[in-house]
Order: C-alpha cells, then sequence, then structure tokens
C-alpha cells in the first residue's frame, strides 16, 4: 500500500486559499474549462513525510513508529505549532509543472517533527523519502497546459497571499490511491 504522513490545514484555511486560487490566472483557466488539475481542497494537505509502497503487514509498526515520533515531540510542548499557508512559487517545468502554496508560523516546529518521523522510519527500516523536508500545498498542476507567463504572474501574486493562523493538532497516516483521480484513507491519526 502507499503512505505519506501529513497535516491538514482547517476549512476555513482551505477555504481562504480557495478564494485565493479562484483569483489566480490558473483558476480562470480552470473556469474557462482547461484542464489545470486544481487540486480538490477537501483533500489539501501538508506532506510531513513519504513512505511510497508499503507491505501490509507492516502497517502496525509504521503507527507505532509514528506514534513514538509525535509522543517525543509532544513531550514539553505547551501546544500544537500555529501555521499559516502563505506565499508560494511553482517547481518542475513544461507538463511537470506545479503550483503550490508555502508555510509560515511555527514551520521550525513540524521540521522537527518530520525529522523524527524521518528517523523512526529508519530506525525500523521501513521506506521512506530522503529529500529535504519543504513543506507546502499543491495547489495546481497545470502542466504546459497553461502559458509560463501565467505561472510566474501567479507566482508572484502569491508572494502577497497569506491565510488565516491555524493549530496543526493532528498528524495523520494516509493511504493514497494514485490515478488521474487520487483518492485518499485516514488510517490513523494522533493529536499533536
Amino acid at each position: 500500500m502507499r503512505l505519506f504522513v501529513a497535516v491538514y490545514p482547517p476549512r476555513p484555511a482551505v477555504e481562504d486559499l480557495t478564494g485565493q486560487v479562484t483569483r489566480l490566472r490558473v483558476g480562470a483557466a480552470s473556469a474557462a474549462g482547461t484542464n489545470v488539475r486544481l487540486a480538490d481542497p477537501a483533500e489539501a494537505h501538508l506532506t510531513v513525510a513519504f513512505l511510497g509502497d508499503v507491505e501490509d503487514d507492516r502497517l502496525v509498526e509504521v503507527e507505532s513508529t509514528l506514534g513514538v515520533a509525535v509522543e517525543t515531540f509532544r513531550d514539553g510542548r505547551a501546544s500544537s505549532p500555529r501555521l499559516r499557508l502563505g506565499g508560494g512559487g511553482s517547481f518542475g517545468r513544461g507538463r511537470f509543472t506545479v503550483l503550490w502554496v508555502d508555510l509560515r508560523g511555527d514551520v521550525e516546529a513540524l521540521a522537527t517533527l518530520a525529522r523524527l518521523i524521518r528517523l523512526g522510519l529508519r530506525r525500523a527500516r521501513l521506506p521512506h523519502d530522503e529529500r529535504p523536508f519543504r513543506p507546502h500545498l499543491t495547489i495546481a498542476r497545470p502542466g504546459d497546459r497553461v502559458d509560463r507567463a501565467d505561472i510566474l504572474a501567479d507566482r508572484e501574486t502569491l508572494h502577497d497571499y497569506l491565510g488565516p493562523e491555524w493549530p496543526a493538532a493532528e498528524l495523520v497516516l494516509v493511504r493514497s490511491h494514485p490515478g488521474p483521480h487520487p483518492s485518499y484513507d485516514r488510517l490513523a491519526a494522533w493529536p499533536v
């Protein structure tokens, strides 16, 4: 099964971001019928760790590892990290272009949690992506269906975006079902 670990922004933060996306050029292109592959607001999440394919019989091990990481993270913390969506950018080129919004607030706390999770996964010899943690929320995968100048203009618009503050109160283990219409199943959650 294909797994990742995420933090989900609350509805008000997602609704605020969705309003911003409709004002972007990719939002206008989508409204005009261009398939810019806008991210589904109901599935908006920040990936904290990507495990990829994990054998079904190791799920209990994954859950235990995540539980220990969260417990270690919470030890001595008075409250959940306070975050907000703001800024943004793009990566990739041509048909692989992705537009994303950045994260503001107590990002270092989330990075600490990500390090603890990856350390636990490494110790348990569980698969995971070793690339540096770069928290972001994907908002569109316009690829080459939108002019590059429009993507650059949207990036500039996102530089000034700052959504409402919210507590990262829950860490979620998610099973993803990739494809043209990806879907996600919440398998377990821990308070942060």
